[in-house]
């Protein structure tokens, strides 16, 4: 009888140089992404007629054309990958944003630059995205987790780098933040993954619809879920430092608030990413959506140092799915992974950021407080939602572990 000799299967190696240079990028692209909120305190200085309204059709702005192309860009991708988006979007965000402090007085040129910005990031995220994904051998979850993480802690860092150069320099000190722009992109330009992120057979069009109309009641659950926590991210980064100056805190004091915020939920992305595979995504989702708003109410009614410990435990209970959602995405659309990550960073954080208008609007007509409770309450929305997502085996569990 004939024998059957198994070959041991060979596993696809990790490129963890070029996953690192690819998560630094992230890091320096989303620090940009919070560059608007920190001008917002300078801005109602230099111009005391701006209105929240205002101030929040300028960070939907970039937020909108940075995600709602996305998408259309990651479907682009998944057909033909173009190694040049990640260097070249990161260098055009860089400069588009370090002029806006130069036409401050100019609302509609300001607004213009924010959305051109925003194309940018736009070009950037998917194809990182699935970089990472192919980069990363038999550990594509934690990766990206790690990858979005570094993403997370570039947004924390906004505040805490970007107040003190506006702070010494003015809103001129804009011009500076071209330098680490041109720098990262040079980095990507000779150091990114030189690797075909398209599949030698692309998916036609038709396959692509089919596989979003058989995953279409789950995919939307979850694009709205994040569209909600999006709404709620989005508005707290453009209100919470109105409200702060509101509070006479200063803007150093208030950035490090919004730091240890971001920076908590930075952490709390990482554990969220580890507790999934753990117990599934669905019990990760909604328990912590659910949690982040009693924690954010416990935020505004306490004071001192309980007050920032429950400000903390919100930020990472808010963002402890973020990179589980994406994850949740790509599971259900396995076939179209860029599109997957577009439609989770990019399409549905868009939908959440064009709605932060009506929050702005909120806080002209009802005033600060009345805004930032309805943002607060709003986790609890989308960790509703969440209960309609279908439950899916753990990931370890999926792997006998």
């Amino acid at each position: 009888m004939a024998m059957t000799i198994k070959q041991p299967i060979q596993k696809q190696s990790i490129q963890y140089s070029k996953i690192g240079v690819l998560s630094l990028a992230h890091m320096l692209n989303d620090l940009y992404s919070n560059f608007l909120p920190q001008m917002l305190p300078f801005l109602i200085i230099l111009h005391p007629d701006f209105t929240a309204t205002q101030a929040a059709i300028l960070v939907s702005s970039f937020t909108i054309s940075s995600s709602l192309v996305q998408p259309f860009i990651g479907y682009y991708l998944d057909r033909r990958g173009k190694r040049w988006f990640v260097y070249v979007g990161t260098l055009w965000m860089a400069i588009m944003l370090s002029l806006t402090g130069v036409v401050h007085e100019n609302y509609i040129l300001l607004v213009t630059l924010a959305t051109l910005a925003g194309l940018g990031t736009a070009a950037f995220h998917p194809q990182a995205s699935t970089m990472v994904n192919i980069l990363s051998g038999d550990y594509k979850a934690v990766l990206l987790s790690a990858f979005i993480a570094f993403g997370n802690f570039g947004f924390a860092l906004g505040p805490l780098l970007l107040v003190p150069l506006f702070e010494a320099h003015g809103l001129q000190g804009t011009l500076y933040m071209v330098i680490p722009g041109v720098m990262v992109s040079l980095l990507l330009l000779f150091f990114s993954p030189r690797v075909n992120v398209s599949p030698s057979t692309p998916p036609e069009f038709s396959a692509l619809m089919a596989s979003l109309k058989t995953a279409a009641r789950e995919l939307s659950t979850i694009v709205g879920v994040i569209a909600v926590r999006s709404l709620a991210y989005t508005g707290m980064l453009t209100m919470l430092p109105l409200y702060f100056k509101s509070q006479n805190l200063s803007n150093i004091a208030a950035s490090h608030l919004v730091t240890i915020m971001l920076a908590a939920g930075a952490a709390g992305g990482i554990i969220g990413g580890f507790i999934s595979d753990r117990f599934g995504r669905k019990p990760l989702i909604v328990g912590s959506l659910l949690l982040a708003t009693p924690l954010f109410f416990a935020f505004l009614y306490t004071e001192g140092t309980l007050s920032t410990l429950f400000l903390a435990l919100a930020g990472a209970s808010l963002l402890s799915s973020f990179s589980v959602t994406v994850v949740a995405a790509q599971e259900v659309i396995p076939n179209n992974k860029a599109m997957a990550a577009g439609l989770t960073l990019g399409f549905a954080g868009g939908v959440g950021g064009l709605a932060v208008v009506l929050i702005g609007r909120i806080a002209d007509l009802w005033g600060l407080q009345m805004a930032i409770s309805a943002l607060f309450v709003l986790p609890f929305v989308a960790g509703l939602l969440a209960l309609f997502m279908k439950s899916r085996p753990a990931a370890r569990v999926q792997r006998g572990a």
